[in-house]
């Protein structure tokens, strides 16, 4: 069965405590410039609030959101935060606040970034999608490509990913705010991995005409990412089954009718609606699964083709072995549980080098590099 659950196995790695990197995309053996740290695994930067998103930007510098509004430039090789702003307008609630983060394809050129955040509509908690320029290391010219998407203090979904094309289009992830009926309303943007234009429109060729929703029945997907020509998106289960699924356009996840596999009392409402079941699910327990990036490098060779996803409650990293064309998972092995606590996000620089930020609050939290196993 495609959503069969997968063995997995803790792999101790003796006194190491280690975070890892987030990238998209095979790159050079080392990144530009030079006294880069000879560690094999470091603290980059520590006394952090809640980081949520981390990225590997393409001015080579890692972008970091903290929830409580706060976006960071930081150096790699340093841990030197060379810029830091606070958003305007972010209501920081429970697990919501300032979220997903993603660079446009020309931000080289350009310097526009998309962020997602939770504000105040009145006095109903909302969520939304908007677009700033960084020009003369400072933010501005704020754009709301896509408001008014229903959040709560739990389930805000909200990781980003931009595919490149003619036209580039964003995809974003959205939880079912703590309202369970959302999810199967396509008249909703709850629940739902959506697909939005750069500037904010509705691409022709989604699911429905003029409508953002791309795939719907989602509980809260938090992470996501493109690779192998697909869009994959990690989600968190209720009580058991956390998921990864191939995201595909128009199809149903069974959320809140069906969670994780079809399992028998769930096949009626599967085979009615054409439920996609994930390639993988946590079984029995959740592990509250997160940050999701695709690694495909040397550096780390026991990572080679594999989603690695963070994981809050397992407080551990799992490393997705993929197959030949990317359509299932082949094994899973976990990393460093309880080295650094609740692990939030991670990302890859293209040089392979493996990033990981936590989510333990009361300025505890970090973020680590990766270069090599020990």
């Amino acid at each position: 069965m495609q959503g069969s659950i997968i063995k997995t196995w803790l792999l101790v790695g003796g006194l190491c405590t280690v975070l890892f990197s987030c990238s998209k995309n095979d790159g050079p053996a080392e990144e530009p410039g030079e006294n880069w740290p000879s560690d094999s695994i470091r603290v980059v930067k520590s006394g952090l609030q809640f980081p949520w998103e981390i990225l590997w930007g393409k001015d080579d510098h890692i972008w970091m959101t903290e929830r409580g509004g706060r976006v960071s430039k930081i150096d790699p090789r340093t841990g030197e935060t060379v810029f830091s702003t606070a958003i305007s307008g972010v209501v920081a609630r429970g697990e919501g606040g300032l979220l997903g983060m993603v660079q446009d394809p020309g931000f080289q050129q350009n310097g526009l970034i998309y962020l997602v955040h939770n504000y105040l509509a009145g006095d109903v908690y909302r969520e939304k999608l908007v677009r700033y320029r960084f020009a003369d290391n400072a933010l501005g010219e704020e754009t709301v490509l896509l408001d008014n998407i229903p959040a709560a203090n739990v389930h805000n979904g909200s990781r980003l990913v931009v595919v490149e094309g003619n036209p580039a289009v964003l995809y974003m992830t959205t939880g079912d705010a703590a309202n369970t009926d959302l999810p199967q309303q396509r008249s909703s943007l709850a629940g739902k991995v959506v697909r939005v234009l750069l500037d904010g429109s509705v691409p022709a060729d989604n699911p429905v005409a003029g409508s953002y929703y791309w795939s719907l029945g989602h509980r809260n997907p938090q992470g996501l990412v493109w690779a192998k020509n697909r869009l994959y998106a990690a989600e968190h289960g209720p009580s058991l089954e956390d998921e990864i699924n191939i995201i595909v356009k128009g199809a149903n996840y069974g959320w809140p009718a069906v969670n994780g596999s079809c399992d028998a009392p769930e096949q009626a409402f599967c085979a009615a609606n054409q439920v996609v079941e994930p390639i993988w699910s946590s079984g029995s327990a959740t592990v509250a699964a997160c940050g999701l990036d695709y690694y495909n490098h040397d550096r780390v060779g026991a990572w080679k083709n594999a989603l690695l996803m963070t994981s809050l409650k397992n407080a551990r990293l799992y490393v997705h072995t993929l197959n030949g064309d990317g359509s299932s998972i082949t094994g899973t092995r976990t990393y460093f549980q309880n080295s650094w606590g609740r692990l939030r996000d991670i990302c890859v620089s293209p040089a392979g080098r493996v990033y990981l930020c936590t989510s333990n609050g009361n300025s505890q939290d970090l973020l680590v590099e990766i270069s090599a196993l020990e």
